[in-house]
């Protein structure tokens, strides 16, 4: 008989980056696997519904005529947060910079990222937010679709971001790091 003092429970086990692409690298998780790594630990991801795919398509065509030369618009490609963190974001405007063939983007090559939350508004809205701010991305949007609006979140910290505001249908947002832009209508990223 085990003395209850000495038994120990089971652990989690958390991966780092170079793990995770190991993982890929051997076939243990395919290329089709809709999973992101954060915080150590490896999320698979719903599939996208068409509204969600929608959507994307509508910013990226929204944002590449926007921001072009200014910024890069990369779709669902994986940004380094830090040694244990990749995910990838619906949208991320780039630094324009040509090291992106070497290395994923890291926090301070962002300008901008954008969630699209539908079935996971609450993932997006309450656990990618601490994330992104402590690795010191600059702005991030979480799109709700149900709720008609953009949950923005600026100035990044160790304890999230010190500022999220909620933009609904008949506004518009601007992107902090680019204001010659002008803003954006939520109604144009909605429709």
């Amino acid at each position: 008989m085990h003395d209850m003092n000495t038994i120990a429970s089971p652990r989690e086990r958390s991966f780092t980056v170079s793990e995770y692409h190991r993982l890929a690298h051997h076939g243990i998780l395919r290329e089709n696997d809709r999973v992101e790594l954060l915080d150590g630990r490896i999320y698979e991801m719903n599939p996208i519904g068409s509204g969600h795919a929608q959507c994307v398509r509508r910013l990226t065509e929204l944002l590449v005529l926007k921001v072009t030369p200014r910024a890069l618009v990369s779709i669902q490609n994986p940004v380094r947060l830090d040694d244990r963190s990749e995910p990838e974001p619906d949208v991320a405007l780039l630094e324009p910079k040509e090291v992106y063939g070497s290395r994923h983007p890291r926090p301070d090559d962002v300008l901008l990222l954008i969630e699209v939350a539908d079935t996971t508004l609450d993932f997006d809205r309450d656990v990618k937010p601490l994330l992104y701010a402590r690795a010191g991305v600059r702005e991030l949007w979480v799109l709700a679709l149900e709720e008609e609006r953009v949950h923005v979140y600026r100035r990044p910290g160790a304890n999230g971001y010190a500022e999220h505001a909620v933009v609904e249908r008949g506004a518009a947002v601007d992107i902090t790091a680019l204001p010659e832009v002008g803003a954006i209508p939520v109604a144009a990223m909605l429709d």
